[in-house]
């Protein structure tokens, strides 16, 4: 497909559906509670590193002391290990579950094995038993993404899938930003356990509304004459089969190297903060509200950013390339973070990383719509996510002992500079131009 056509399509594009910004709103609800499901360990982890945690009784009588269980940087990765592979296995199967049964029955499967998963760390007292809550919780969390992207392509039209992307993504960095909120003050005032509890009542909340409210849209329309045409279905083709197209494996390899990134700040950013700049859990929270409230600008941002390409001129899947270009270059000043001796030009750099990283990812999720039909959407998203969760099981072996045994961040900083412009070098070599891998069978542009 030449530019001028592509253009041309675009601008013939049909109205969109009412009601699908409320659809993003319950996907950005979704995503908050999901991110701040997996950031209450990574806060805690100052804290289970010790053997105790001294907190502060509302009136006398109060507990004032909970034991901890003393993680060290190797235990903590082999955790974060359990819940990346299970988030690889159980992805496979949320794709394909969501592809199968829909958004509206499979979206508050997955959330519900979740939310029981995160509230379970409560109950353990051992690594071992933190390995087990963490794997569960990988499971279940696995199913946000391929479930949101095929909303998301249900819902919007190919012009505004990267911004509804961008929206509901920065739900990611909300729930980072509620995280450090919440998690210190309860977990001072009532231990470590009842900060694994907090967002229970969120996500039972969170499936009523969606259960209640979502429903499939029109799956197309001929708005020339007002009229609902439901396509017949297409043949439809083995899962295993999408895996012989390039543009599935441009999109997995991009998720490969870059997804590891984004679990490297989740995970390791409270611990950096606490042995690099000695802030304990009383004083870590402003340092990684600020860097997530970056992070959401660029995730809105990112996602509009192909739009204004657009207007420069550049076809819709140009534009999708050069803002993946953009944000890869925002992230490459992270680079320098492990040699830094200022809390707030650290917190600057990782503020404009983050960003670029969930501009980043706002597009490389597009990515999948503009190469695949929706039908496929779901799968294709799973085995990106597989690549994300595997590319992270590995980087957190490696990282936990890296700094165990060298107590330095600069590698894995340096890693996290240029792995985006890597992985769009390969996307670009594997899938020229976003070039579409099957015909369509629904009607889109």
């Amino acid at each position: 497909m030449n530019e001028v056509t592509e253009r041309t399509e675009l601008l013939a594009e049909p109205p969109a559906l009412p009601g699908r910004w409320t659809i993003c709103a319950m996907l950005f609800v979704a995503t908050s509670i999901n991110y701040m499901d997996r950031q209450v360990l990574s806060i805690l982890m100052p804290v289970l590193q010790g053997n105790t945690l001294h907190l502060q009784p509302f009136f006398h009588g109060w507990p004032t002391v909970e034991r901890s269980i003393g993680l060290n940087e190797i235990q903590y990765g082999n955790i974060v290990w359990c819940f990346q592979i299970a988030y690889a296995l159980g992805v496979i199967f949320a794709g394909r579950l969501v592809d199968r049964v829909g958004c509206r029955r499979g979206y508050p499967i997955v959330t519900g094995i979740w939310s029981l998963a995160a509230m379970g760390h409560a109950l353990v007292n051992s690594v071992f038993g933190f390995g087990v809550a963490r794997f569960f919780l990988g499971l279940g969390e696995s199913g946000n993404f391929p479930a949101a992207i095929k909303a998301t392509t249900e819902w919007f039209p190919p012009r505004e899938r990267s911004l509804a992307t961008g929206i509901f993504n920065s739900g990611a960095s909300v729930g980072a930003i509620l995280a450090p909120f919440v998690v210190p003050w309860v977990a001072l005032h009532f231990g470590w356990r009842a900060a694994f509890l907090v967002t229970g009542v969120f996500s039972a909340s969170w499936i009523v509304w969606w259960s209640v409210k979502y429903r499939k849209p029109r799956e197309a329309m001929d708005w020339t004459r007002g009229e609902v045409i439901v396509p017949s279905a297409g043949p439809q083709l083995a899962w295993w089969r999408l895996l012989g197209y390039r543009q599935t494996w441009g999109f997995v390899l991009g998720k490969f190297l870059t997804d590891p990134v984004w679990w490297f700040y989740l995970f390791w950013l409270p611990g950096y903060f606490s042995t690099r700049f000695k802030l304990d859990l009383s004083h870590i929270g402003l340092p990684l509200i600020a860097v997530y409230v970056l992070s959401t600008v660029g995730s809105v941002c990112g996602g509009w950013l192909p739009r204004g390409y657009v207007h420069l001129g550049l076809s819709l899947k140009r534009a999708r390339l050069a803002a993946m270009l953009t944000c890869a270059c925002l992230v490459v000043p992270i680079a320098l973070a492990g040699r830094l001796q200022s809390v707030w030009v650290t917190v600057a750099l990782l503020g404009l990383a983050t960003s670029g990283h969930q501009g980043w990812s706002a597009n490389i999720f597009t990515t999948v719509s503009d190469m695949f039909p929706a039908e496929y959407v779901g799968t294709v998203v799973s085995f990106g996510q597989v690549g994300g969760a595997l590319g992270g099981a590995i980087f957190a072996l490696v990282a936990g002992h890296i700094l165990q045994l060298t107590h330095s961040y600069v590698p894995l900083f340096l890693y996290s500079g240029f792995a985006y412009l890597l992985a769009l070098i390969i996307l670009r070599t594997l899938a020229p131009g976003l070039k579409r891998a099957l015909p369509n069978t629904l009607g889109e542009q």
